[in-house]
């Protein structure tokens, strides 16, 4: 008798287990959201019946400072909240909510991207640029996290490469594009906020871009890689570390590109060599490119952080006009910058052209709409990968 006793109770327990766990997995039952309609309207549902607020929030959302604006939603009878968007352009966009004030993420969306220290789901509304964001059916690239010996900064780290479709089995060797992140990013934030594989495989695959390797490093030398992928754990991340924009970085990139050539079937020549980067990965594309003379035929700065720093005092910012000079008068294909009308480093990205202008330095501008923003940057990206390697 014990034993059924037992045995029930014990089946009684597998099944509320169960059951628990079947709506951890699956979120509240027959909730849909984000609802992503064809009129290009979005729905958002959360079921939270105790709560007096729910807000959300999104960076399609007029900004307040650098915190993306939020709209109250709306709570039905069963105490689900919703609220429909405009008809929104074709993007991908991130939000969150904000549950009696304490900000959470929705569990019927299991999209998500880590920006820094910050979490957000993420969809994508398509029929225009965003078509260039997602998974279509074409041939795909691959992308593998390697690590490499960094001898300037004594110690091994990680590094994220994209290889085109058909790589693996061809014996072609392939141009190389160094695609540098922002403060706060490290070796993910290109290919996850940013991309880059989609981007990448849609414009090979429709005729234009070039077939290429992209190679994305983590820019902060401190690191061995992203956190969470060391050998120091799981910490929480932080948005600046120690020699950030020292120098440092710029100093060693060089362990990059010979990892790269000796590793992979590249153009191990200046025709075969782009480096791009966003903000900070910007400011370390510009002085990358002088202060390795004659190695890159293409660069580009998109939103790049060019502020002036009377403490810089590396070797790689000395001589700054005179080593500009001498990459203009060595040659270059490609000299390319992109910010937006109201990013934050608009006044310096005007002054730098103005500099370029005096000392009558070819360059390629594009100025668009918004700010310091992964939408700017990731159109940056579709539009400079198919002036590469011509």
């Amino acid at each position: 008798m014990k034993t059924r006793i037992l045995f029930a109770f014990i089946m009684m327990a597998f099944i509320s287990l169960e059951a628990n766990a079947q709506q951890a997995l699956w979120g509240a039952p027959g909730i849909v959201s984000p609802e992503v309609k064809e009129d290009r309207t979005v729905t958002f549902r959360f079921q939270a019946p105790e709560a007096k607020e729910v807000k959300i929030s999104g960076d399609w959302m007029p900004a307040q400072g650098w915190t993306p604006g939020s709209e109250v939603m709306t709570k039905d009878d069963k105490g689900v909240w919703s609220y429909t968007t405009n008809a929104l352009e074709s993007d991908l966009y991130s939000y969150s909510f904000l549950v009696d004030g304490t900000k959470t993420t929705d569990p019927n969306n299991v999209y998500l991207i880590r920006d820094v220290a910050t979490v957000v789901n993420v969809f994508i509304v398509g029929g225009g640029k965003a078509d260039l964001y997602q998974v279509n059916k074409v041939p795909h690239g691959s992308v593998t996290r390697r690590w490499y010996d960094s001898p300037g900064n004594d110690k091994t780290r990680r590094i994220t490469i994209y290889t085109p479709a058909g790589y693996e089995t061809s014996r072609e060797k392939y141009p190389v594009l160094y695609l540098l992140h922002g403060m706060g990013g490290d070796e993910e934030a290109w290919i996850a906020l940013g991309r880059t594989a989609q981007i990448l495989d849609n414009l090979i695959a429709q005729g234009k871009a070039k077939p290429m390797i992209v190679v994305m490093t983590n820019g902060n030398v401190a690191q061995e890689a992203a956190p969470g992928e060391s050998s120091l754990g799981m910490y929480k991340p932080s948005f600046q570390l120690p020699n950030t924009m020292d120098g440092k970085f710029e100093e060693t990139f060089g362990d990059v590109i010979q990892f790269v050539e000796g590793n992979y079937r590249v153009i191990a020549e200046k025709k075969g060599r782009a480096i791009a980067g966003l903000s900070m990965g910007g400011y370390h594309s510009l002085h990358i490119s002088r202060f390795y003379p004659n190695t890159f035929d293409y660069v580009g700065l998109f939103s790049a952080a060019i502020i002036p720093d009377a403490k810089m005092t590396s070797k790689v910012y000395a001589d700054f006009d005179e080593t500009l000079k001498k990459q203009m008068q060595n040659g270059y294909k490609l000299y390319w910058i992109g910010i937006g009308k109201t990013d934050f480093l608009f006044k310096f990205n005007e002054e730098y052209r103005a500099k370029l202008d005096g000392m009558g330095m070819k360059y390629t501008y594009v100025e668009t709409e918004g700010g310091h923003t992964w939408t700017n940057w990731r159109v940056y990206l579709s539009q400079y990968v198919p002036l590469l390697f011509k």
